[in-house]
């Protein structure tokens, strides 16, 4: 069986972006819940309604999306997403007119 090694497009990025209701406390404490469970399960905080978790493959991204859909409250709208590393690598971030720092990429080690 041939091994592949990990490389810019077989690496994942999950994108996380929600628009909760936080018109009731019951409405706030669900929104605060799935925010503490994804950033429990690696996720980062991108923007306010955006989080992003580093897969080293399609199939740990997957194994996450699952878990991300038994999180999801019973009210609100919430999108996932997932982009390759070369795909997020070539985003443009900007604070204001300047560009951004781009987000520390985890390392990944191999074993032979």
């Amino acid at each position: 069986m041939k091994q592949e090694r990990l490389n810019a497009y077989r690496i994942m990025w999950v994108l996380v972006f929600f628009d909760l209701p936080t018109d009731t406390k019951k409405d706030r404490k669900a929104a605060s819940d799935f925010r503490k469970k994804i950033l429990e399960d690696g996720f980062a905080m991108f923007q306010f309604s955006i989080y992003v978790r580093h897969c080293p493959s399609m199939e740990n991204a997957t194994a996450h999306i699952k878990r991300v859909q038994k999180l999801l409250p019973e009210k609100g709208h919430v999108g996932i997403m997932t982009i390759t590393d070369k795909q997020f690598g070539m985003m443009k971030i900007y604070q204001g007119k300047k560009p951004a720092l781009a987000m520390d990429v985890p390392q990944q080690l191999e074993l032979f």
